[in-house]
């Protein structure tokens, strides 16, 4: 059911996840009530960027794009330094080296300012905490405690929003399959952590996608 008279800001990477939230996002709202925002912070996988930008343009959604690379000043990692071979967490490590200090919590504070200035209250992401990779800024007491913050520091009602929060991957295929795109997002979004453009298959971010679709198609299989 459409939400009549209100707007929304999708925190848009180009990938899976967030691009199922702006196809919700636009069958919840309608296109002309939704905007995107994405954030160039130097990542390793810009070809994310190029696939934002074709897909705004597809869904023909307002897209805005954010110069943040004033990150590789502050933090070292694996998405930052294309030196460094992406890999998961070690036995002694407790994070992956992927893992981008503060990276979700100034994304959010950018997109909050930005959605101020539009009339914007409701700030959808696509963050997760049931299949990911450990990132302490993908829980849901950190969204809700951002929400709190946003809110006192700028006097607005902001609506941080996470449709994806409690969903497996496979679930997320499976969401993107009922909005009728499963097709698209498979072939249209870009996840792969070392940039390669049909994904490099072995990184955790495109084990995590391949793992995810194959559990899917599965269950639907078996349905």
């Amino acid at each position: 059911m459409m939400t009549q008279n209100k707007k929304a800001l999708v925190i848009f990477s180009g990938g899976q996840d967030s691009t199922t939230c702006l196809i919700q996002a636009i069958k919840h709202y309608g296109a002309n009530q939704v905007e995107a925002i994405s954030f160039n912070y130097g990542q390793r996988h810009k070809v994310e960027l190029e696939c934002a930008v074709a897909i705004t343009k597809h869904f023909g959604v307002g897209h805005t794009i954010i110069d943040t690379v004033t990150l590789q000043q502050t933090t070292h990692n694996a998405l930052l330094d294309n030196t460094c071979q992406v890999s998961a967490a070690k036995d002694d490590e407790k994070y992956p080296n992927t893992f981008v200090d503060g990276r979700n919590a100034l994304f959010l504070l950018l997109a909050g300012c930005h959605a101020k200035q539009k009339g914007i209250h409701d700030i959808i992401l696509g963050v997760c905490e049931t299949d990911y990779s450990g990132y302490p800024d993908c829980r849901d007491i950190f969204v809700k405690s951002m929400n709190v913050t946003m809110n006192l520091a700028m006097d607005y009602p902001f609506n941080l929003i996470t449709p994806l929060m409690y969903l497996t991957k496979a679930q997320t295929w499976a969401l993107a399959d009922d909005l009728g795109y499963l097709d698209y997002v498979k072939h249209n979004t870009h996840t792969c952590y070392n940039g390669t453009i049909n994904g490099c298959g072995h990184c955790p971010s495109c084990l995590l996608r391949q793992q995810g679709l194959s559990e899917y198609l599965q269950q639907k299989r078996n349905n």
